[in-house]
């Protein structure tokens, strides 16, 4: 359709002497006609008085149907204000430029535009209306509404979500990034996604860009990744190509998710069906050894009844009993039909480590172990249930004892002890062994959790806290692995007062 003017077009003349402003006139008409904005003039009442081709496909009037009428038919009512405030503008010479309003088309349709609207003047310079270049933006104001929603969304994500390039810079960074992470986006971005990666990782990251490179898309990949404070975090990435307008690649989006509590629950289910399994074979184990202990108790007995029995046989016979005694109450425990209805009582806790280390003394002496005995004084009775506290103490000094294979010193102190306004006793077993890593610190005390792969069950201080915390006491660990200074200090504070709830699960 060619361009419709108010005028109308002269006949082409082709002779020769056809003037040089008639060529402009047509040079300019055509440059109009093949625009693709809607160039439109009116007078300074608003009428219409030209309308190109553009015009045309961009509102659905044709040149006739608009030429001569107001351009308030392509103007919503509600922005009829608009136009009087445009005029006055225009008539005080002033130019507007992207002005973003909307219009409506023929079929009552609503686009965005952007509109560029000057005067025009007469050749003595007066304003005698405008011309106006509308350009149609409601696909850009879409894809605008559309990139605001998906970034609002990106930045709303629980997720961590952000962008690379192909050498590996990270290029965006939003919320859910910073709190899993722990680095702003002004930190981060820019910066290589190695500072992410642990060291012994970074392997994984050359992989993954040749995999992104050749096009293809990594889901649920799970890996570890590492915090700002150098902690690690669990994580599940999916891993995207991004393309340029060419549809090449040019670099990669990544979501992480942090499935450390997942992990932690996958964890305790695991440890939870230990459990059962562990239950139940000890149940068995306990059925199995009731009858051969009732044998070495009456053999034990009939040993101590000897008359010719040196002092020293029948004191090491009296432990050996009460050992077994113990051996003899976890297992009918152990079983579940038993309740444990042994009650506490007053006991001379020095006596009670002499007894533990004469147990363990063999042993000592075969690993070269120098032992310190360093007891306080006129320490008073306290009340404890022997046995369980005599598993406390062997547990710990038989991890000392693995701790130091080829020999070392081994501390067992005795002291008046305080902690949040409780007076008690504290018991120090400190080693010079090889020491426990910062790293399996937090994890001594989980049932299973053990650095002994041959001879660990993993259950030895589990217990020790459980026996330690149900008696209202606090057990402290400190330990160094460094060449100069290694070893470990178990502190036990074991306090006066029974608690009641202690009692209640002894009773």
């Amino acid at each position: 359709m060619g361009m419709s003017l108010s005028y109308t077009r002269p006949a082409l003349d082709t002779s020769p002497f056809t003037s040089s402003s008639e060529s402009s006139r047509s040079l300019l008409e055509a440059l109009v006609d093949s625009s693709h904005d809607a160039i439109v003039s009116k007078d300074l009442n608003g009428i219409v008085t030209t309308w190109n081709s553009a015009a045309e496909r961009i509102f659905g009037y044709s040149a006739s149907e608009m030429i001569g009428h107001s351009i308030l038919q392509i103007i919503p009512p509600e922005r009829h204000s608009e136009e009087i405030t445009i005029m006055s503008r225009l008539r005080a010479g002033e130019r507007i430029e992207h002005y973003e309003t909307v219009r409506l088309r023929k079929n009552g349709e609503r686009i965005q535009v952007s509109l560029t609207l000057s005067p025009i003047r007469d050749r003595e310079g007066r304003i005698i209306g405008a011309s106006k270049f509308a350009r149609d933006i409601t696909e850009r104001q879409r894809g605008d509404e559309l990139r605001s929603r998906l970034a609002a969304i990106v930045e709303s994500s629980e997720d961590a979500i952000l962008s690379k390039d192909l050498t590996g810079i990270i290029n965006s960074w939003n919320s859910g990034a910073e709190r899993l992470f722990g680095y702003s986006a002004v930190e981060i971005v820019g910066q290589s996604i190695l500072r992410l990666v642990p060291p012994e990782l970074h392997h994984e990251e050359s992989i993954i860009l040749a995999r992104i490179a050749a096009g293809e898309k990594i889901e649920h990949y799970e890996t570890t990744r590492m915090r700002k404070n150098g902690e690690p975090v669990d994580v599940f990435l999916t891993i995207s190509p991004i393309r340029g307008r060419d549809g090449r690649i040019i670099g990669a989006s990544k979501i992480a998710r942090d499935i450390s509590r997942h992990k932690q629950m996958q964890a305790l289910l695991v440890q939870s069906e230990k459990f059962a399994a562990t239950g139940r074979m000890a149940a068995n184990i306990a059925h199995e050894i009731n009858n051969p202990l009732e044998s070495v108790f009456n053999l034990i007995y009939l040993s101590r009844l000897s008359p010719d029995l040196p002092g020293d046989v029948s004191e090491y016979l009296r432990i050996a009993e009460e050992e077994l005694a113990r051996v003899s109450h976890i297992a009918k425990r152990t079983l579940g039909f038993y309740r444990d209805n042994t009650a506490p009582m007053e006991a001379d806790m020095g006596a009670l480590l002499e007894d533990v280390i004469r147990l363990y003394q063999l042993r000592i002496e075969r690993h070269h172990i120098k032992i310190e005995h360093d007891y306080a004084a006129a320490l008073p009775p306290i009340t404890i249930n022997r046995g369980e506290m005599m598993q406390v103490v062997s547990n710990l000094i038989v991890n000392s004892i693995h701790a130091m294979p080829d020999g070392g010193s081994l501390r067992v102190a005795l002291r008046p002890g305080e902690r949040e306004d409780a007076k008690g006793l504290e018991i120090t077993v400190e080693d010079t062994g090889i020491g426990i890593a910062t790293e399996n610190l937090p994890h001594i005390f989980e049932p299973f959790f053990t650095t002994r792969t041959r001879s660990g069950t993993g259950i030895g201080l589990w217990v020790v806290q459980q026996l330690v915390q149900s008696r209202g006491g606090k057990l402290n660990v400190v330990s160094s692995v460094a060449p100069e200074d290694h070893g470990t200090v178990f502190t036990v504070f074991i306090p006066y007062d029974v608690p009641v709830t202690s009692l209640a699960v002894s009773a």
